[in-house]
């Protein structure tokens, strides 16, 4: 007996984790109230389409297509999410999209056009965290784990 999933319970598996962690944003956003920042929402993206393909994984399981684009989205999603860690342990420079600094604009009627707009919130502020660790973070980790459970079913579930 083995502890790795059959092709069709890594299908499961898949959904499962995907829908619990857009589930667990959602909850995070909406009831918490935690605002996320853009690469926040960016991190979301392979997960919905992780749901999707597990869908139609499920049912076309012996195609090893499916788990190949699941490797592909959750890299996707480690870089990403490797990348929002590093803007908030001040490894990398964050992108322009992400700041909320208007303090650099020169022109009075530009910044006084840009404070009446809503802010996006900052990448490199750590909203929220779990035992200590950001949601980039577990996010990082968890795609790495997911890459090594998808190329290790790849591998050596042949169904």
């Amino acid at each position: 007996m083995s502890i790795f999933p059959s092709r069709k319970n890594y299908y499961i598996f898949i959904l499962i984790i995907s829908a619990i962690s857009i589930a667990s944003a959602l909850y995070i956003e909406f009831i918490l109230l935690y605002e996320p920042c853009k690469l926040c929402i960016y991190q979301r993206l392979p997960y919905i389409a992780a749901i999707f393909t597990s869908l139609i994984g499920y049912y076309y399981y012996k195609s090893d297509y499916i788990v190949v684009l699941n490797i592909m989205f959750f890299s996707i999603s480690f870089l990403v999410s490797g990348y929002h860690f590093g803007i908030e342990n001040n490894i990398f420079n964050e992108f322009s999209g992400c700041t909320n600094n208007s303090l650099e604009i020169i022109d009075k009627t530009k910044l006084l056009e840009n404070l009446n707009k809503i802010m996006p919130t900052n990448c490199k502020d750590i909203n929220f965290s779990i035992f200590g660790f950001s949601l980039a973070s577990i996010n990082a980790l968890m795609s790495i784990l997911i890459i090594i459970l998808s190329i290790r079913t790849l591998v050596y579930e042949k169904n």
